[in-house]
């Protein structure tokens, strides 16, 4: 698949975001090359009147100057210090970082201003960044989240066609936490009927601890106009016999229905509690040494 990449200086790096569990996010790129199926971002490339289809992730917007206009937005008075969410809305390690560097560029802004950092990405290549997630941490509450929905290789090849394979990921992790910086996996989105058996949730929790992870979460499939059509399209060109089942229980609505999605968050809860993932920290790392005081000569 041919990408365009497209170099545009933006005029703002943070954005405010509502009803998120953050209040902030960052991202450095605008249209992911991984294209997967399920993202959530194609439902608002369709309100942007942007293609949300086969043709997302075939252009990618390079914010060259994110690096430098986040700095100042920091620096400002009005700023309070609140955690900032690199990755909402495309994968701050997708192939174009490779290139550009972007992603660490913001990181040493927010490390420089000791901001707290919550990061989600697909992509290994942040292992690149231990040096500066290490010197973040030691200034501020970092946490990675690796997206990890699933280890059966069929739906992810099928599913998350431009990413990295999980147990890359994971390996990822484990020197990430064996650096001392805080990372965890994120089940999101569980898949009814591809993704959710619970043999799946356990394989992918054990995954997990045994990379070292400090936390896992789940969430499951959200389907959004945008969204929905790509993804229904894709499921009945791969798993055919899903699709009623689909239409069923996403008809009319974007969210699972409580008594389809509880019982799998529930189960997830457990296999943490039960594999001990829950709220596990690595070794605090130090913080940076404060400057030398000299003693006079008398």
């Amino acid at each position: 698949m041919k990408v365009e990449y497209r170099e545009e200086p933006c005029r703002n790096a943070l954005n405010r975001v509502k009803g998120m569990a953050f209040g902030w996010s960052l991202n450095p790129y605008m249209g992911c090359a991984h294209r997967c199926t399920f993202c959530y971002v194609r439902a608002f490339e369709l309100r942007a009147d942007r293609p949300p289809g086969e043709r997302y992730g075939r252009s990618i917007r390079v914010k060259v100057n994110v690096a430098e206009v986040l700095a100042g937005e920091l620096a400002r008075p009005s700023w309070s210090g609140e955690t900032v969410a690199i990755g909402a809305a495309t994968d701050p390690y997708q192939p174009a970082e490779a290139r550009y560097r972007l992603s660490r560029s913001c990181l040493e802004v927010l490390a420089a201003a000791r901001n707290p950092v919550n990061l989600i990405t697909r992509g290994p290549m942040i292992v690149r960044d231990i040096d500066v997630l290490q010197e973040a941490s030691r200034r501020a509450d970092v946490s990675v989240n690796f997206s990890v929905p699933t280890l059966d290789a069929e739906v992810w090849r099928r599913t998350e066609p431009g990413t990295a394979p999980p147990h890359q990921r994971l390996r990822a992790l484990k020197r990430l936490v064996d650096a001392g910086v805080k990372a965890g996996v994120g089940m999101a989105p569980i898949l009814p009927g591809l993704s959710d058996r619970p043999e799946q949730l356990a394989e992918v929790v054990r995954a997990a601890r045994q990379a070292g992870a400090t936390h896992v979460w789940a969430n499951l499939l959200y389907l959004k106009p945008g969204t929905r059509e790509h993804f229904l399209e894709c499921l009945a060109r791969d798993w055919p016999g899903e699709l009623a089942r689909y239409e069923r229980l996403y008809g009319g609505r974007a969210y699972l229905p409580r008594a389809e999605s509880e019982p799998v968050r529930t189960h997830v809860a457990e296999l943490r509690r039960r594999l001990g993932v829950a709220d596990r920290r690595p070794e605090p790392l130090a913080p940076p040494a404060g400057p030398e005081q000299l003693a006079l000569a008398v």
